[in-house]
């Protein structure tokens, strides 16, 4: 074996007090750096006009104070459904509703609004009627789902048929297309 030139030097042969020195230091470098945590990240914003617009909203709008254009006369009028989900696919839900006059008595049509959330407020406003009250309807099964609005319509063959007994019923869903609330009929449903 041949002989190293430069003798030996006392650190080169570990001793339990190096391991000790070592495990030391490794348990303060960690227990430092769980105290000295970094700030959160925070996405830069762009100073255009984007930045300074009001927040986006993603709740639904709640119907809740809207002013439906409903002629109930001496009584108001009532939300008796409703239903949210994004419509035109821009990631804010809107909410549909179905409304009619708190009537005593009979069978008040019915009407069903859609409504959305103004950009620059965000206060619930009304964007579109799917179906009028003067069409005398009955709304009897309602939902939102995949981007559409579905209902059962309950309606009158002819105009002396009592409001009491609708006697025809007819399947409708709306989808916004183009700018606007597209009717048709969903695949599978029956008109009586």
């Amino acid at each position: 074996m041949q002989q190293s030139a430069v003798p030996e030097l006392a650190h080169t042969h570990t001793r339990p007090i190096h391991w000790v020195a070592t495990a030391t230091a490794v348990a303060g470098v960690v227990a430092l750096s769980s105290i000295l945590q970094p700030n959160p990240a925070t996405a830069a914003q762009a100073a255009g006009p984007a930045a300074r617009s009001a927040p986006v909203v993603t709740t639904a709008p709640d119907p809740t104070g809207v002013a439906f254009p409903i002629q109930c006369g001496p009584v108001k009028a009532l939300v008796q459904k409703k239903a949210s989900g994004d419509l035109d696919g821009d990631g804010r839900p809107e909410t549909v509703v179905v409304v009619h006059c708190d009537a005593a008595m009979g069978t008040p049509p019915d009407a069903v609004y859609v409504l959305t959330r103004a950009k620059d407020s965000g206060t619930p406003r009304l964007v579109a009627t799917l179906v009028d009250p003067k069409d005398r309807l009955t709304v009897s099964q309602f939902t939102v789902r995949d981007g559409a609005v579905l209902a059962t319509l309950l309606g009158y063959s002819t105009a002396d048929v009592p409001s009491c007994c609708p006697d025809v019923t007819d399947s409708a869903k709306w989808q916004w297309k183009n700018g606007s609330f597209l009717r048709s009929t969903p695949a599978g449903s029956h008109s009586v």
